[in-house]
């Protein structure tokens, strides 16, 4: 049986606040330092999760459908801990589902937290060799060096892969777990609600300077968002930062267009990479962000390797 709605309101926001994604920085709505719950539809739930002045992790959502929950992303492990007691708060329906949007550990580390209660993990195919190579790889560091938080934890990739899309629906909820292609990883996926015209994005699409393109091919980014902008999208959860609206989509997309615009007419112009980094501005970026573009080092090195098809050397830190 579900809590009353009333008590799920005392850990939700109690209204929706739509931003788009530059007005949200200008207006002063974003709280990095916090951690707050959002009920954005009856039994949609999203979980912002602060990213100052510690990161503790991406942001999470779940679903509660007439007799389970689907969760959106794990996280790491001691949040998926956390996204567990909030979710009995909300209801003591079992946790059928735990979908990682990609394999990075602050999406998927966790996913044994969700197994061990019986849930099932599952991920797009095309994530599948990551989370067989970078990811266990990236698991086993991290118990290295959180040994209090990963312990012995054992390291649960997804057993269920789906090529394209795969759909969740018991009549009284309809969950699409889509893939649209290589966007920040070769796997990435989204959740999509079109009833309630809900997006989960992980990091497809962030509403902020959380951009990492280490996996990433932005010239397919570009069309996966493309993609995403044909969704009739109302509220944007993604995978940091604040919810947003479908504006939020055409916002991520200048800046992968306009950075390797920007970048390719500094290399036509014969500029090197150093000339770049100190020349380099986008000012609207600031105002999405809160930081200046050329803060954002690694995302620059990463498209002009792509677009002169040359290796970057990463300077020793």
């Amino acid at each position: 049986m579900s809590m009353p709605r009333k008590n799920r309101f005392a850990i939700a926001v109690l209204s929706l606040i739509t931003l788009t994604g530059i007005s949200g920085w200008a207006s002063g709505w974003f709280v990095p330092t916090e951690t707050t719950v959002t009920e954005l539809s009856p039994g949609v739930f999203f979980r912002k999760t602060q990213t100052k002045p510690e990161f503790i992790g991406c942001n999470q959502g779940w679903v509660v459908f007439k007799d389970f929950v689907l969760v959106i992303d794990a996280n790491f492990p001691n949040q998926a801990d956390e996204v567990i007691k909030l979710i009995r708060r909300t209801t003591n329906k079992p946790i059928r589902y735990v979908f990682d949007t990609h394999y990075h550990g602050d999406h998927a580390d966790g996913n044994r937290k969700y197994t061990k209660l019986g849930a099932v993990a599952v991920a797009s195919e095309n994530s599948r060799a990551l989370f067989d190579t970078k990811g266990i790889a990236g698991f086993r560091k991290s118990q290295k060096e959180k040994k209090k938080e990963y312990g012995k934890l054992a390291y649960d990739k997804p057993s269920l892969y789906f090529p394209r899309k795969m759909v969740i629906d018991d009549g009284t909820m309809r969950v699409e777990l889509i893939h649209f292609g290589h966007a920040h990883t070769a796997g990435d996926a989204i959740a999509w609600l079109p009833k309630q015209r809900i997006a989960f994005t992980g990091d497809a699409c962030v509403n902020g300077a959380f951009n990492y393109t280490g996996d990433s091919n932005t010239s397919s980014w570009i069309g996966v968002l493309t993609e995403l902008q044909k969704l009739p999208i109302k509220t944007l959860a993604p995978g940091h930062g604040e919810t947003s609206s479908k504006s939020l989509v055409a916002t991520q997309k200048r800046y992968f267009v306009e950075l390797r615009q920007t970048i390719q007419a500094a290399i036509d112009g014969g500029k090197s990479l150093d000339q770049i980094k100190a020349s380099i501005d986008l000012p609207w970026y600031k105002k999405w962000t809160g930081v200046d573009v050329k803060t954002n080092i690694e995302n620059i090195e990463h498209v002009y390797g792509e677009l002169t098809g040359k290796t970057v050397k990463k300077k020793a830190s």
